[in-house]
């Protein structure tokens, strides 16, 4: 299939791309910033330039288009001034009421269009167990996503299966609200929010991206979805179950007066709770790879790292391409000029398993010293860099080249550890998550010149 998705260098999006792909789906993308989406997104894509908030999205776009996911809205987390309801309000509304325009006048119209939502459609509920058909609630986040919806169901009326995810707190290893509650339970300053007595519904980030593909692939899903655990927990035992995972107390509860203070408007959403139940989804034959919170948190709270993924795809024979990365020269080549980059000493003539090569080059105008050693050798398929002295405490750097299309697939996986453990990741994964970024746009533009012209380019 051919599916169209926008938000998709988002914490959701991204890790839907990848279960596209893996499933063998083509992929095309609406973004608001297509010059980097060459790093944000992890899968090759072909990219189109759009503004959710202003501007009709390009018609081209969906040409052939089989699936529609729309995933593109501002984040609910900050004061809800007057302004910021106005772009909460505008991100949803009206990117869904244009992507709906272009989907009427279609000649060839997509199957499914599937667009996000929330719980927060139910209000605050503190009792009842939600399914699909529960009322929704009265205060501005109901209103929004209920508003939302009937912005998504318009595509119903031209022949489009139509449906709205309403979606809990996505947990994730690299993203999403785990990343911001981490630090403070690894540092053990985790706690309940206001009473704790609230219900949460949340879901794993795998099931998230499953449940959108299940949505995309199965035509008995339509309407209300609620994609969440079919097991919500209260406020209080997910602080327990999160500290228990990062093995460390709980105790500083959070009285509601201070999420008040700290948060505005928007403590109502995080104090308020709902008890949503995926009724809908496992009639419907959706399994669950991760339906207790336990075994969701184990398979997220223990990884420490963070990774990059990017794919570029050239018009070279893959032993060309293999051949220019394993010349060390290039390395220099490929680096901004900018990080006074500087390969000081090579342990072999030329690359091989086990070659320690030693740079000096300098960040934000420090110097550093890196010395990296070539793992997983395989010529004209892949080998790996690994940090043995540097800035990062770990860096391991992958690369495969994969036959592809008449030309080469280039696959880059970073994995990194953030110096000064939790405060680190506190303080400066955002900076270094943007330093590498600009490092490896600069990397993909120098492999375009070199090797030549990229056929998925952005558009628009």
């Amino acid at each position: 299939m051919k599916v169209l998705v926008t938000g998709a260098t988002g914490f959701i999006g991204k890790q839907l791309l990848l279960h596209l792909r893996d499933r063998g789906h083509e992929i095309v993308v609406l973004t608001r910033q297509p010059e980097k989406a060459c790093v944000r997104l992890p899968v090759l894509c072909r990219v189109f330039c759009w503004d959710k908030s202003f501007l009709e999205p390009p018609k081209e776009a969906f040409d052939g288009v089989d699936a529609v996911v729309h995933l593109a809205g501002e984040n609910i987390i900050g004061r809800w001034t007057p302004a910021r309801k106005e772009e909460l309000s505008r991100s949803r509304l009206l990117s869904t009421r244009q992507i709906v325009k272009v989907l009427h006048g279609l000649e060839k119209k997509p199957k499914v269009f599937v667009c996000a939502s929330g719980v927060g459609y139910y209000g605050d509920q503190p009792v009842a167990e939600l399914d699909e058909t529960a009322p929704p609630g009265k205060d501005f986040l109901a209103d929004l996503c209920r508003r939302w919806e009937a912005e998504a169901m318009q595509a119903e009326a031209v022949g489009i299966r139509t449906v709205s995810l309403r979606i809990g707190v996505v947990l994730g290893s690299d993203g999403g609200a785990l990343q911001k509650m981490l630090p403070a339970f690894r540092l053990g300053l985790g706690g309940a929010l206001g009473h704790g007595r609230q219900w949460l519904s949340w879901i794993h980030e795998r099931d998230m991206a499953g449940l959108i593909l299940h949505a995309i692939e199965n035509s008995e899903v339509m309407g209300p979805v609620n994609a969440v655990s079919p097991n919500p927990v209260s406020n209080a035992d997910f602080a327990k179950a999160l500290a228990q995972a990062v093995h460390r107390p709980a105790f500083l509860n959070v009285p509601a007066p201070v999420v008040k203070l700290l948060l505005g408007d928007v403590a109502g959403v995080v104090l308020a709770g709902q008890k949503a139940f995926p009724k809908k989804a496992l009639a419907c034959g959706y399994t669950f790879h991760h339906p207790k919170l336990s075994s969701a948190l184990a398979t997220l709270c223990d990884r420490v790292t963070h990774e990059l993924l990017i794919e570029q795809w050239v018009p070279q024979p893959l032993d060309k391409v293999f051949a220019f990365f394993s010349d060390t020269k290039n390395l220099e080549l490929l680096t901004p000029p900018h990080l006074r980059f500087k390969i000081t000493g090579q342990s072999t003539t030329s690359l091989q398993e086990g070659t320690r090569i030693n740079y000096q080059l300098k960040l934000h105008g420090v110097p550093f010293r890196w010395q990296s050693i070539i793992m997983d050798w395989k010529p004209g398929e892949r080998f790996s860099d690994i940090q043995v002295l540097g800035p990062y405490r770990l860096w391991h750097h992958t690369h495969d080249f994969i036959e592809q299309d008449g030309g080469t697939l280039i696959r880059d996986r970073a994995v990194y550890r953030i110096p000064l453990g939790v405060a680190g990741d506190l303080l400066l994964r955002s900076f270094i998550r943007k330093d590498l970024e600009a490092i490896f746009i600069y990397r993909w533009h120098k492999v375009r010149t070199e090797l030549g012209e990229v056929p998925p380019q952005p558009e628009g």
